[in-house]
């Protein structure tokens, strides 16, 4: 889930990665979505910062968080959770 702001937009560059990977690794496996974190309490706590914000989750867990644009970064942590 790219988490973002309102004033900041969600990090599009990003999608291409998470095309990229969920192509390769096929596309029941892995799942974006973008969540406006002004609009969502229980994402209150990544408001008021202008880097981007991707939580991962598993089985309905939350597994994983990866503040910025690190593709390899949010390759890795994919892949890991796959």
């Amino acid at each position: 889930v790219d988490v973002f702001q309102a004033w900041c937009g969600p990090c599009k560059p990003v999608v291409n990665l998470f095309q990229k990977v969920r192509n390769e690794v096929g596309s029941n496996l892995l799942h974006f979505a973008v969540a406006q974190a002004d609009s969502i309490d229980a994402l209150e706590k990544y408001r008021g910062q202008c880097e981007p914000v991707f939580l991962f989750y598993t089985g309905g867990e939350l597994v994983a968080v990866v503040r910025g644009a690190d593709a390899p970064l949010l390759q890795k942590t994919i892949l890991k959770h796959l």
